[in-house]
This record gives structure tokens, C-alpha cells and sequence, in this order.
């Protein structure tokens, strides 16, 4: 977890990173929210439209019930979390083999961050095209 841990304390800058850790999902949500962040969690294994990625992200991060699962929402969205936030994308590259353009703007919008927009860590874990983003070693 040395990666993510240097994350959390921040010692490495936040982004979209792809990672490969065998720790289970609640093992990482408790190391982030010991270190005061906000967890979400997806499974992609069965997300195969950008909508239903943008839909399973607002579930993740408990976005409001308007939330429009669409770009401008999860922008939106994003800007109004409480605070760091460590979201951990499983099973993300179906999705990116089979809709790169679209797996390109969700990525985008998801690193896009402002100096006063909260911070956010993107975990892409498993396998998948490397061109996509760094490892978090």
C-alpha cells in the first residue's frame, strides 16, 4: 500500500493512477478513511456504457439524487465533495478496451481538479492498457 499510503499523506501527488494491490476492499476503505478521506468503490466488471460507469461513480461517492450521470454532473458532482477522496475503480478495463473515447473523458473530468476543488485519488485496479495511466507503485 506504500503507493496509496504516500497518497494519503501527501507525499505523492493525487491523479488517476493504475495500482495493483491484492489488499481487499475493506482493508483500503479503513487505511483511507483512518487517514481522514472519503472512500468510493467500483466494481466495472459489468459496466459497459459510459452512462452506467458515470451512474456507478455517483453511487460510489454518494453524489445527490439530481446528479444527471453525465459529464457536466460528475464535474459538478466532484466539486462539492467534502474533502480528499480516494475512489477505487475495479475491473476498469473493459470499459477502456471497448470505449476508449469514452474511458478518455470520464478520466479526464475525474482528474480535472481546480486549486480550490477537493482532492481526489483515481485507483484503476487490475489489469489493463498501460497506456492509460501511471502505476502507484
Amino acid at each position: 500500500m506504500s503507493g496509496l499510503a504516500a497518497v494519503l499523506a501527501g507525499r505523492h501527488t493525487p491523479g488517476i493512477h493504475r495500482w495493483e494491490s491484492a489488499l481487499d476492499v475493506a482493508a483500503v476503505r479503513h487505511a483511507v478513511e483512518q487517514a481522514g478521506w472519503t472512500f468510493g468503490h467500483v466494481d466495472g466488471a459489468a459496466l459497459e456504457s459510459r452512462s452506467e460507469v458515470l451512474r456507478a461513480i455517483g453511487a460510489a461517492l454518494d453524489f445527490p439524487p439530481h446528479y444527471g450521470a453525465n459529464l457536466d454532473a460528475l464535474h459538478d458532482c466532484l466539486r462539492d465533495l467534502p474533502g480528499p477522496t480516494v475512489l477505487l475503480w475495479e475491473a476498469w478495463s473493459g470499459f477502456a478496451r471497448a470505449r476508449p473515447a469514452d474511458f478518455d473523458r470520464v478520466s479526464r473530468v475525474l482528474a480535472e481538479r481546480g486549486p480550490v476543488d477537493p482532492v481526489i485519488e483515481v485507483l484503476l485496479r487490475g489489469a489493463g492498457p498501460d497506456e492509460v495511466a501511471p502505476l502507484l507503485e
